[in-house]
């Protein structure tokens, strides 16, 4: 035989050698007589010789030198011994070149009565040299187990790792299958894929499956095994060779990968506190732990409060006050928790230390030893509850976000009988962090969501009336029903003369701008209409006002330019039935009138607001009684097919319907109109008109004369007390002498007085001038200048509004 260097007589290794990959080692198997009747691929891929050419011949005839047969009986001797054999030798290639080997010959070991003996080979470079001890373990020490199976998948060899991963020792495993042993190590399934590969002769790699590890019971391990055939002569199959590791490492940190890629979809699915509290606990239940409860801070729950207990406010509370906003359990009803849903509650696990949720790190309790004083001292029900439950290991996590602390989660195992390790620690601060940005992400979106829609409650009225003239009802419905918020927006303004202003306008856009814009408008179409503007010159100093809007806006350019806005304004009056109207790019008005006629009245178009540069104009229109008088915004008449002239013809159509109150009329022409989802915010004002009649109206013409003051202000008297008015004769008296006095003396004719009882008594003058009244402030030693001021303290409001042949003062009374 060649000289080798064996374990005997072997030299200091060279340098460090890498552990071995025992998959690509050249294996053969070798009977007793010295023939090789196994030969494996990496064998082949070595030496270059097929399973034909080298199956059935002598192992001697592979040696580059001859061998020595002293040598060979020793060895053979001592591997029969059963401690094996290993050393380098030189052997020879197919093409003819002579490589060096490390060869490894294992203990011989018997199929039947024939006796075997296991070789491996790898080839010898200089700089991969290692000491002989390496070599040694090798198949035997290795951390791969190793095996060798019959064509019934009985064991043959085994090394020592793989007999320390199953716990059963070598003699009970060689003859038997692995069913026979190792039940729990999914035996059927690792045998179906043997039989596979003795089938197919393709190895399968890195096959993966759970069990249990003899050296640790209580933990379920992971493991990749790969399994290739031993080929005999004429590329037959002879048996099979498997290896095994212990993956476990490797599973655990792509389960938490898994875990955390899928609690990403799974927690913070909706914009609510006490949800995202309860899909964590969901989520981790039973997949992490058999108990878990969240609970949150309570200015976290409170969004009218000043916000969350941050973590530079000073030292926390001994306990802090929290409440139950999650919790979960593999057992029905969670008998677990001492506290429910919406309770108070003040747990901290040990030490106790309320500092925890502001900087600590998470607690972890591997073993949980509820007889431990800290336990009955401070939680002695639940310690209790541990006790009888069999809670046996816990993990606290502080839940954070933003630098602002929300509440504490805590997971608990108990029918598991796996205690947390410490990489579970990092699992359960990543589900909680990603929880906490959830719930913090909702407390955030409820207090501004909870702002924006106070702000727009704010913004529209409250409760709508037209006095006697008008009775209305509106439907106000924004595009996203969970935000509340929009741009849609209008108004009933009460006028002087029993007048009433009807207004609707759309602004660009949605959300919280969208509603700031339109409270703006809101507001100055109320201060434009109590100065008694007409329709057109108020949507004129209305389009000014929204120019200057987007100038200020353009200039900072963290606010979002504003677009734009579409307005109608009308102004209906009940003595004389008729309603002067005026639109900047809005829909038209729709008028029913009594005997059920459906028109939409063309009115100018009008630019929308804030182009500037064109005019408006108005137009007047009569309006019978108890025509049903509509305006809206284009988002009710678009409807799904975007046909808004198809619209407006459905909706004349449904507020045709007779003997419908006006609220049941309003409300269903929203819901049959409006698709679902709606793309755009709907605003429906609707009207029914009634007449103010002449037993409610009374008028004179005024001479200019100031003669003629008396003979008016008598008249005017009866009038009132006919109306049974008495407690208003005297202070209309003095009303009607003032403003009839100063039409005669500062205005131009005609003149003419006219007194209205609606729900006030209204006074009113028209002259031919279009000079205003001033009031003034008269000095003690003034002899006059104090008639408007007297007016303006006996009436309820009083003001001035310009005609086409002057103007009127007017002044209001209430009526008791």
């Amino acid at each position: 035989m060649a000289p080798v260097r064996d374990e005997f007589d072997a030299s200091p290794p060279v340098g460090p050698r890498p552990l071995l990959d025992a998959s690509h080692d050249a294996v053969a198997l070798v009977s007793a007589a010295g023939r090789v009747i196994g030969w494996t691929r990496g064998a082949e891929a070595l030496l270059g010789y097929s399973g034909a050419q080298v199956v059935g011949r002598p192992a001697a005839d592979l040696l580059a030198m001859p061998g020595d047969p002293v040598r060979v009986a020793r060895i053979a001797k001592r591997c029969r011994a059963g401690m094996g054999w290993s050393g380098r030798v030189a052997v020879s290639r197919r093409d003819g070149g002579p490589v060096e080997v490390g060869l490894r010959v294992s203990g011989s070991f018997h199929v039947g009565e024939d006796e075997f003996f296991l070789i491996s080979a790898r080839e010898e470079r200089q700089q991969w040299t290692m000491g002989q001890s390496v070599l040694d373990g090798f198949l035997t020490r290795s951390p791969v187990g190793m095996a060798v199976m019959d064509l019934d998948l009985r064991y043959v060899w085994l090394n020592d790792t793989l007999e320390r991963f199953g716990g059963v020792p070598r003699e009970q495993r060689l003859g038997r299958r692995l069913s026979e042993l190792l039940p729990g190590l999914q035996a059927e399934t690792l045998e179906g894929v043997m039989r596979k590969v003795l089938t197919t002769g393709v190895p399968v790699t890195d096959y993966e499956y759970l069990g249990w590890s003899w050296a640790d019971p209580h933990r379920q391990h992971a493991y990749s095994t790969s399994f290739f055939p031993l080929v005999g002569a004429g590329n037959s199959v002879t048996g099979l060779c498997y290896m095994v590791m212990d993956v476990t490492e490797r599973w655990n940190a792509r389960r938490l990968l898994s875990l955390v890629s899928e609690a990403g979809t799974s927690i913070g699915k909706t914009l609510d506190v006490m949800r995202t509290a309860q899909e964590l606990a969901d989520f981790a239940v039973p997949r992490f732990a058999d108990f878990v409860i969240v609970d949150l801070l309570e200015p976290v729950l409170n969004v009218e409060g000043q916000g969350p207990w941050l973590p530079d406010a000073g030292p926390a509370p001994t306990r802090p006050v929290m409440r139950r906003a999650g919790m979960s359990s593999v057992r029905q009803g969670c008998p677990e928790a001492v506290a429910r849903i919406g309770d108070k509650v003040d747990f901290v696990p040990p030490p106790h230390d309320a500092n925890l949720l502001v900087d600590g790190e998470p607690i972890f309790i591997s073993v949980l030893d509820p007889s431990d004083r800290l336990w009955t001292t401070e939680q002695p029900a639940r310690a209790a509850s541990i006790r009888e439950f069999g809670l046996h290991s816990l993990i606290s996590v502080p839940m954070r976000a933003r630098d602002t602390v929300l509440g504490l989660a805590t997971f608990a195992r108990s029918l598991n009988p796996t205690s947390f390790q410490q990489d579970d620690v990092l699992l359960a601060r990543e589900l909680v962090a990603r929880a906490a940005l959830c719930v913090d992400n909702a407390r955030r979106y409820t207090r501004e969501h909870t702002a924006a829609v106070t702000l727009q409650r704010s913004l529209l009225p409250h409760a709508l009336t037209g006095g006697t003239a008008l009775e209305v009802a509106s439907h106000y419905l924004p595009a996203d029903a969970s935000d509340g918020v929009g741009g849609d927006w209008f108004d009933v303004i009460p006028l002087s003369g029993a007048r009433v202003g009807l207004v609707i306008g759309d602004v660009v856009g949605h959300g919280i701008t969208a509603a700031a814009t339109m409270g703006r408008l809101r507001t100055a179409v109320q201060t434009l209409a109590d100065m008694d503007m007409p329709p057109d010159e108020l949507l004129a100093h209305l389009d000014d006002l929204v120019l200057r809007l987007s100038e200020e806006q353009t200039t900072d350019q963290t606010i979002t330019t504003f677009l734009g806005a579409t307005c109608l304004y009308a102004v209906y009056d009940p003595v004389t039935q008729r309603c002067t109207l005026a639109r900047a790019g809005h829909p038209p008005p729709v008028v029913v009138t009594p005997d059920g006629h459906v028109s939409f009245p063309e009115l100018p178009a009008g630019p929308p607001l804030g182009l500037g540069g064109m005019a408006f104009e108005a137009t007047e229109i009569e309006l019978p009684e108890n025509s049903v008088f509509g305006l809206y915004t284009d988002g009710l008449v678009e409807g799904t097919d975007r046909d808004i002239e198809r619209g407006m013809s459905r909706l004349g159509h449904l507020l045709c319907s007779p003997g419908s109150d006006l609220e049941t009329l309003c409300a269903g022409a929203v819901r049959r109109l409006v698709p679902t989802p709606q793309p755009d915010d709907v605003a429906l004002l609707l009207a029914r008109t009634h007449a103010l009649g002449p037993d409610r109206v009374a008028s004179w013409d005024v001479p200019l004369d100031p003669a003629a003051v008396g003979d008016i202000r008598a008249g005017a008297i009866r009038q009132v007390e006919a109306w049974n008015c008495q407690e208003l004769a005297m202070t209309t008296e003095l009303i009607v002498s003032e403003l009839v006095t100063n039409a005669i003396r500062y205005a131009s004719g005609p003149v003419r007085l006219r007194l209205l009882r609606d729900a006030r008594l209204t006074c009113e003058v028209a002259d031919g001038s279009s000079t205003a009244p001033r009031l003034r402030h008269a000095r003690s030693t003034d002899e006059g200048g104090r008639g408007l001021f007297l007016v303006a303290q006996l009436s309820h409001r009083w003001g001035a509004r310009y005609t086409p042949g002057g103007k009127i003062i007017w002044a209001e009374q209430e009526i008791s």
